[in-house]
């Protein structure tokens, strides 16, 4: 029953492609919707082929690198914000033992736990002091320590940001190279709607949601994404053409 009480401290690993799949699926996500809105906006404009992948560009590179620092920044604040409040735990059970006992005592008595069941297990998570900080930090904090690198967090979500975003400029690319007789944003939209659907199937592997369900929520938002930018775009030409 002791031993019972502590497998809630433990939590299967994840392999490292699973640990960062979910910042990949989002960086991804935030990528394709950006940059296929720029795409969408500047052809509502009207703009030829080499400013739609000027502007792209621009966005790709810039935008990634603004997501990457912030979820780099993220991370890293909230794996300082637990090392604060580790040191505390440590520095209270050492100046206020009784307390933080006391403290164990009623968490599990919340649980459940009494009378001579009650005493071993807070004894035998006191007797331990790694292991008493760490039932105070989930239990009494609610704070869960995360595995992951700040700066592999920011890396993954760089490559991912880059990497799908790149999709809704790829047919502009080629055309400018090796012009394409056939309409590009109608061909741009399929290819990025596809890729839509491919994170989004992703998303739903990190979200544990059904597949047809996290494909068509993501095509949905980056197709609204896309027709605002059209239409902004279009509406902002007319005005300033005038």
């Amino acid at each position: 029953m002791v031993k019972l009480a502590h497998k809630q401290l433990e939590n299967p690993s994840p392999s490292k492609l699973e640990k960062y799949l979910g910042e990949f699926v989002y960086g991804g996500i935030d990528g394709c919707v950006t940059t296929f809105a720029v795409v969408a906006g500047s052809v509502g404009a009207g703009l030829d082929s080499a400013i739609i992948i000027i502007l792209g560009f621009a966005n790709l590179l810039a935008d990634g690198f603004s997501m990457s620092v912030g979820a780099y920044l993220s991370s890293k604040s909230e794996r300082d914000n637990y090392s604060k409040h580790r040191k505390r735990e440590y520095w209270e059970i050492k100046h206020m033992p009784e307390d933080e006992k006391e403290e164990i005592r009623v968490i599990y008595q919340e649980k459940g736990f009494e009378g001579e069941l009650l005493e071993q297990v807070v004894e035998t998570i006191t007797s331990d002091r790694d292991r008493w900080v760490d039932v105070m930090m989930k239990d009494e904090l609610g704070m869960m320590k995360d595995h992951k690198s700040p700066l592999i967090i920011g890396f993954v979500t760089y490559i991912s940001f880059i990497s799908i975003g790149l999709i809704p400029l790829m047919l502009y690319v080629w055309d400018y190279f090796q012009p394409i007789d056939q309409d590009l944003f109608l061909l741009t939209s399929l290819l990025t709607g596809l890729g839509f659907i491919i994170i989004g199937l992703l998303k739903t592997y990190v979200n544990e949601t059904k597949m047809w369900k996290g494909a068509l929520e993501t095509l949905f938002l980056g197709a609204i994404a896309a027709v605002v930018a059209y239409y902004v775009g279009d509406i902002l030409e007319q005005l300033l053409t005038k």
